[in-house]
């Protein structure tokens, strides 16, 4: 049977937003189905968070429209904000409260009574393991715990849609891979979450629809795989014993290559793209050998999204938009 299509829960079209001569949003459409996790894509300075500030009612876009769990974020501001949670790029807590008084107290400024405030703040703190912590002044905690709490913080009040932007930003990757597993088991829920992120293998583990963002204009959107296929071929990966041996295995896999051969000097290495990686991997180890090259490892790996990036924008997504 063909699947129902589900309802958008965040959808945005034409957004514009300048700053003097800085175009920081340039036409922006998004569209978010219910119950899924769409990974805004790009380097810093590329419209994430002003798309994010747009959608949460915190800036108006110079033009354009956008709506929020059926509410449109400029004619119903209010009913967009109790419909969702946002967690910002740097953990929002108060560091003199403890842990459950920073729940008990964003449950009490929702509306809740005492005793469900007390009960929601409890759960959470379960939720997010936290419950040893639940009593220490969150100025204690760790960068994981805080983002932890502010995550739970987002959640108080079962929102419809969760907006995480940049939420791993400045952990460890032991803090980041928790992030990471406790985002998943909020999808797992049901939950629609718009998540911005500058880590590309955050939104391949995490996104069922990517969309790339650079210089305020959307570039490219697909599942991570379509993605991937846009660039086409594999990357060709070896390593020779003898760095002597590089320049007449640049040599070969331009040969049996779709690219000019990338050379890494320090660790002996050359990569290339290929089509039929399985053919052109048996041909350049032909070649090598009767070169006398030694090859002490070789890889042949799909694009990652960091080629699909790079591909699409000539930069990487860690370096800063002008």
């Amino acid at each position: 049977m063909p699947q129902t299509e589900r309802p958008i829960a965040v959808r945005a079209r034409g957004l514009v937003k300048t700053y003097g001569a800085t175009r920081a949003l340039d036409g922006v459409d998004l569209d978010v189905p219910t119950g899924r996790v769409l990974g805004l894509l790009g380097p810093n300075g590329a419209g994430k968070t002003t798309t994010v500030r747009i959608l949460t009612t915190l800036l108006k876009p110079d033009s354009g429209e956008a709506t929020v769990a059926g509410h449109d974020v400029l004619d119903d501001p209010n009913a967009v904000r109790a419909s969702i949670g946002v967690s910002g790029q740097y953990a929002a807590v108060d560091e003199n409260l403890t842990g459950f008084e920073n729940l008990y107290m964003v449950g009490r400024l929702y509306g809740l009574n005492k005793r469900d405030a007390k009960k929601r703040a409890r759960e959470l703190l379960g939720r997010f393991q936290l419950e040893e912590a639940a009593d220490r002044a969150a100025k204690g905690y760790s960068g994981g715990m805080r983002r932890r709490l502010d995550l739970a913080g987002a959640l108080v009040v079962n929102p419809e849609v969760v907006v995480l932007d940049e939420p791993t930003t400045g952990l460890d990757p032991r803090g980041r891979l928790d992030m990471w597993e406790v985002i998943e088991q909020l999808v797992a829920t049901g939950a629609t979450v718009l998540l911005t992120t500058q880590y590309l293998e955050e939104a391949d583990r995490l996104a069922d629809t990517i969309v790339v963002i650079d210089r305020g204009r959307v570039i490219a959107r697909g599942t991570s795989d379509e993605l991937k296929d846009r660039i086409g071929g594999e990357r060709l990966e070896l390593v020779v014993a003898d760095p002597g041996s590089l320049h007449t295995a640049e040599r070969v896999l331009k040969e049996v290559g779709t690219s000019e051969p990338v050379v890494t000097d320090a660790t002996r290495t050359v990569t290339v793209h290929v089509d039929a990686g399985a053919t052109a991997l048996m041909e350049a180890l032909r070649k090598l050998d009767a070169e006398d090259v030694t090859v002490q490892d070789v890889a042949l790996q799909r694009p990652t999204l960091d080629d699909v990036f790079l591909s699409l924008t000539g930069h990487a997504t860690e370096e800063e938009t002008p």
